[in-house]
């Protein structure tokens, strides 16, 4: 269990700074519910409950640190321009600010951020921003944000790495701790620079300094988890798997680093794959919709089965600004995740009824072919065929390899390449 911190915690977050931030922010936020969720309660054993920061007014948390920021600028830069750079949810939280505020504001986001998220930025910032959509990744968004903010002397409005952002992020802390009536044994939190993780963390050290603090990040962008537990020290990464786009961050900042490395207890990865089954579990099931950065506290609680039965467990769930539009390639990597949807390049022989004979003799009736491509355009009958297939069991892909085997096909499987199918599916 880590001890109440001194070094970093006792110059840039402490609980005086957070208190005046829930001052800050008292007409601005929601108040978000605290909720057991039954489903995660019985699927656990534990008591499960969600701060649903999905319900918040731009449906995250990071309207919390954004504001507070904003609304504690020097009058004279506090009511110039401003400049962001984030993959949507930090960005929302500006242009909300700037519109209550009073305040220009150019949001960049990278450029291959969902419509979703682009046109919600310029709902709540209204007439007030512009949105600069730049860079392949919130990385080199927020370079050509920074190269633009210095070149026009604006105010930068930092995503995490800002002592008045993480004690606005904080107040998500102090308000679980003032709304909980028992004792919290494990708190969950996503980690993308670590904004909330820090803010979080500050609060329950000096409150609740018994509950065990885990970070959660995708297996894809493991900045945080790495620099702590790999380098011991704040690195960045040189490459990141994007898709859980609201954490794909390659270098943790300066503050959430030395915060995060004093005051969490843990720092876990889960795989995208799990985050996507999570997330169409928690629509399915408890009909709450979020995003896939939102869902990581939830599919952290895989790992911790064992350890959390029993046990008052708190997951931060921090946003649900999905785009529809991504439900399909969500659903895809939850299938192979699972081990339910299964890929071939398969090679047919030159007898006749090899078709009817792959359908027949390698597929149970159960099993659905879902996509049947020739590679090649000509000779069909013994060009390279692309199958994929779904299933019912995850083990039912070894009886398929063997029905292929004793039938004379040749094939290649394919679901440990990633890179392959994506230019297939």
């Amino acid at each position: 269990m880590k001890e109440p911190a001194t070094t970093a915690l006792a110059t840039a977050v402490t609980l005086e700074h957070v208190q005046q931030a829930a001052r800050t922010l008292e007409g601005v936020i929601f108040k978000t519910p605290l909720l057991q969720n039954l489903w995660l309660s019985r699927t656990y054993g534990a008591a499960v409950y969600l701060k649903r920061e999905d319900l918040q007014v731009v449906r995250s948390y990071k309207i919390r640190g954004a504001y507070n920021k904003m609304a504690t600028l020097p009058p004279v830069a506090g009511r110039g321009e401003v400049v962001c750079a984030s993959a949507g949810n930090h960005a929302q939280g500006v242009a909300y600010a700037c519109q209550l505020l009073g305040v220009r504001g150019y949001i960049f986001m990278p450029a291959q951020t969902p419509a979703q998220k682009v046109d919600k930025v310029r709902l709540f910032g209204k007439e007030q921003v512009e949105v600069v959509l730049v860079g392949a990744s919130f990385d080199d968004t927020y370079h050509e944000a920074k190269a633009f903010c210095d070149a026009h002397d604006y105010t930068f409005v930092h995503p995490f790495d800002d002592p008045a952002i993480v004690a606005g992020q904080a107040t998500v802390g102090l308000e679980v701790l003032q709304q909980a009536t028992y004792s919290i044994d494990y708190c969950f939190m996503p980690i993308g620079g670590g904004g909330l993780a820090s803010g979080v963390g500050s609060v329950f050290r000096q409150l609740s300094p018994h509950t065990k603090l885990i970070g959660v990040q995708p297996a894809g962008a493991p900045s945080m988890h790495d620099s702590i537990k790999v380098h011991r020290e704040r690195r960045a990464l040189e490459t990141i798997e994007s898709f859980v786009d609201g954490a794909a961050v390659k270098c943790p900042g300066e503050l959430t680093f030395a915060l995060c490395r004093e005051l969490l207890d843990d720092v876990v990865l889960v795989p995208e794959g799990q985050v996507c089954a999570d997330l169409l579990k928690m629509y399915n099931e408890e009909g709450i919709v979020l995003e896939l950065a939102g869902t990581l506290s939830v599919s952290a609680l895989h790992q911790y089965a064992d350890e959390i039965k029993g046990k008052n467990v708190v997951c931060i769930i921090s946003g649900s600004n999905n785009d529809i539009t991504r439900m399909e390639d969500i659903k895809e990597r939850a299938l192979r995740f699972q081990g339910l949807k299964h890929y071939f390049m398969v090679t047919f022989n030159q007898q006749p009824g090899a078709l009817r004979a792959f359908v027949n003799n390698v597929l149970q009736p159960e099993q659905d072919i879902i996509h049947f491509q020739y590679i090649k355009k000509n000779n069909k009958e013994k060009g390279p065929v692309f199958v994929g297939i779904e299933v019912k069991h995850p083990a039912d892909v070894e009886l398929i390899k063997a029905n292929m085997e004793q039938e004379g096909f040749g094939y290649e499987y394919l679901n440990g390449q990633p890179d392959f199918l994506a230019l297939l599916v």
